[in-house]
Parts: C-alpha cells; sequence; structure tokens
C-alpha cells in the first residue's frame, strides 16, 4: 500500500484512449469520483487502441494505474508495473485484475424492447467477432430474441471492417425478411449499415430499423438518417473503477469477477423512429399514446380519439405488443420521468407534473414497481 502523508496525493496514470466518445465519459467518471473524494495527482497516458506504448507510459512511476488493456504489448508492459491496476476493457488480457465494464446484457435487452416496442417481430444482429464486447451483446441479443419467441438472424462484419468487399453484407441485409429490426455492435457498424442500405435502395427505417451501440452523438447525428443508439453509462464505470482503484490503493483486496454497469437507456432517432405494426388501427392508437401519454391521457381518452371497442383493442395490444394500451401509457410516462432525473435537477413534484402523473405518490408506486427502485435511488445510481 502507498505510503503519504495528507498532504501527499497518490500519483495516478490514466491510460484510456480519447479519440471517442466512451473514453471520454470514462475520464469525465473519473474526475467526478475524484471530485467527492481526495484528489490524486493525475498523469492521462493518452493512447489511441492498438498503439504502442509510448516512452512516457513505460517510464512512469507512481501508485496506481486505471487502463483499458486492449493489446497484448500494453499489458506486458502494465505486467512490469507493481502497482495495483484496474482494467476497463473487455480483452481480459490481465485475468487476475479487477475488472468494470458495461452490462451487455442489460444493453441487448434495452435495445430488444426498443425494437419491439416499436413492432418488430423479425431481428437481425450485426457484429464484429473479434471483439469479445461485441460477440457478447450479439449473444445476449440473440438469446433474448429467442427466448421471446422470435428468430435473430445474425451477420459478422469483421471481413468488411478490415478492408475487405461489402458485397457479403450487402447481400445480407437484402436477402433479410422484412419489415425488420437490426442492432449493429457499435455506431460506427451502424453507420455501414446505413450507408450499404441507402446504396441498395432498402428504405430506413421503414424496412430496416437501425439500432446502434454507444451513442456517440456526433457521429450518430452526422448518420443518415440520424442514428438511434443504446447509451452507454460510461461516467459511472469509470466513476467505479476509480473507487475501485483507490480501494486498492489503502490496501484493500477487490476480486476480478467483474463489475458490470447497466445502460443508461435508448436515444431515439429517425433510423428507427418508425411503427413496423402492420395493423394500421393499432399502429395510430400507439402513436397517438406516445405523443400524448404525458398530458395525463387514459384509456378512455384514446377511445375517444379512436373511438373502437376497449375488449377488442386490448386483445390486439396483447397480440403485438405484449401489453395493453394502459401500459403503454404508463412505459411512456415511466421512460420520459428517467429522462428528467438523469437529465436534470428538477424535484419529484415538478417531474410527476410534466409526465402525466396526478400525484407524485402515484408516480414513485408505479416508477419502483416497473425500474425495481424508487426515483431517488435510479438519479443516484444514474448521475454518479
Amino acid at each position: 500500500m502507498p505510503s503519504t502523508s495528507k498532504s501527499q496525493r497518490l500519483k495516478v496514470a490514466i491510460i484510456v484512449e480519447t479519440s471517442n466518445a466512451y473514453g471520454r465519459s470514462l475520464i469525465k467518471g473519473i474526475i467526478h469520483y475524484l471530485r467527492k473524494n481526495r484528489p490524486w495527482s493525475v498523469q492521462l497516458l493518452e493512447q489511441d487502441w492498438g498503439e504502442r506504448p509510448d516512452n512516457a507510459m513505460l517510464a512512469w512511476k507512481g501508485d496506481g494505474v486505471i487502463a483499458r488493456i486492449e493489446t497484448p504489448v500494453m499489458a506486458a508492459a502494465l505486467r512490469r508495473l507493481t502497482v495495483p491496476i484496474v482494467d476497463l476493457s473487455s480483452a481480459r488480457l490481465m485475468p487476475a485484475l479487477p475488472w468494470f465494464e458495461n452490462d451487455y446484457r442489460l444493453i441487448a435487452k434495452a435495445a430488444f424492447d426498443h425494437l419491439r416496442e416499436r413492432g418488430h417481430r423479425r431481428f437481425a444482429f450485426c457484429g464484429e467477432n473479434r471483439y469479445n464486447w461485441a460477440s457478447w451483446l450479439g449473444e445476449h441479443f440473440a438469446t433474448i430474441v429467442r427466448e421471446a419467441g422470435y428468430t435473430c438472424h445474425v451477420f459478422d462484419a469483421t471481413p468488411v471492417r478490415e478492408g475487405r468487399p461489402e458485397r457479403a453484407q450487402a447481400a445480407w441485409l437484402k436477402k433479410l425478411d422484412k419489415p425488420v429490426g437490426l442492432l449493429a455492435c457499435n455506431d460506427f457498424n451502424g453507420r455501414m449499415v446505413l450507408d450499404l442500405c441507402r446504396s441498395e435502395g432498402i428504405l430506413v427505417p421503414d424496412e430496416i430499423a437501425v439500432l446502434g451501440e454507444d451513442n456517440d452523438e456526433v457521429f450518430c447525428e452526422l448518420s443518415d438518417p440520424p442514428l438511434s443508439s443504446v447509451q452507454q453509462n460510461g461516467i459511472r464505470v469509470g466513476y467505479e473503477a476509480a473507487a475501485g482503484l483507490d480501494r486498492l490503493m489503502r490496501g484493500e483486496t477487490i476480486g476480478n469477477e467483474g463489475v458490470f454497469v447497466p445502460p443508461l437507456g435508448v436515444i431515439t432517432r429517425q433510423s428507427t423512429d418508425v411503427l413496423a405494426i402492420e395493423d394500421r388501427n393499432v399502429a395510430k392508437v400507439v402513436r397517438y399514446i406516445r405523443e400524448h401519454a404525458c398530458e395525463g391521457i387514459n384509456v378512455k381518452d384514446v377511445l375517444n380519439h379512436h373511438p373502437q371497442s376497449r375488449r377488442l383493442l386490448e386483445a390486439r395490444f396483447k397480440e403485438i405488443l405484449g401489453h395493453s394500451p394502459h401500459d403503454e401509457i404508463l412505459n411512456v410516462r415511466i421512460a420520459r420521468v428517467k429522462s428528467f432525473l438523469v437529465d436534470t435537477d428538477l424535484s419529484l413534484e415538478v417531474i410527476s407534473e410534466h409526465c402525466g402523473f396526478a400525484y407524485v405518490e402515484y408516480l414513485s408506486v408505479a416508477f419502483k414497481r416497473l425500474v425495481g427502485v424508487a426515483p431517488s435511488v435510479f438519479r443516484r445510481e444514474h448521475r454518479r
């Protein structure tokens, strides 16, 4: 354990690539931890993915390291150090180290729920098997799809990323039964799919709804059409990693089984902004609910706007979406509540008014029943 006086700061190296949004979010999380706890003397040893360790990294002397260990060369360099190290990479090149990562099962579940809520009954996954995280995401997504009673078509885009012809991927996209909801393993891969769809004349989102993973905002907004994406909580991953390293430097022991952080949710843009529901009546009702749920409407209001048998509407909702119109209203409101809790400092009373809840007590009960934790706990955990 490092021996330091109260006035002497621990020296910590951060080895994370800063060229992408996720790497920067990890660093933000570390900064949040330092602001809430005793500060360290931090050295950012910038490292692009796959780059060989530079002299500054090899010569570094300090008390601890937070690193995304992505290559055998980097792992070999870090093995020379005798200080505590925590790993932020799925590559697991130093499996004995404490490990902090995204929960790819929950990312896959969020992606499936997003596409299923839009009425999709056909699913596809475009991944890159050379990466552990992409393989895990694809496996979880395919499993969740199968358990729900559907089929998931999978394509490995690794050869395309390596500069080989795109014909196989284009042919795969054209052969998919449509409409289909497609999850790409990351935003770059999602943009590749969008480009191929455009060149092959495949309509997005009408024929293929494309969902990315990472939510690199600039990258997603520059896609054509703008790319929907599952937003990881990289800030919390970085925060938990800093907390873990702090414990190690204080002499505590941490296991290597992994700490997995759930995603924040799906950021919807034009690439999935469609209702793939063949029953046009149900599609119209769902769109009305999603546009007006936070105005305090109930099922009676829906029927006033779209007159029909309530019993038959509920039966069609159950058959197509797996839940009732009332559940759809509540799901839309709760999703909006989550956004307010994470992105604002508004009180729960104000949030309840914005989201169509007559009483804040009802919001709290409904939120805990659907999300599993109280709103205050959700806000605290997702804003750490």
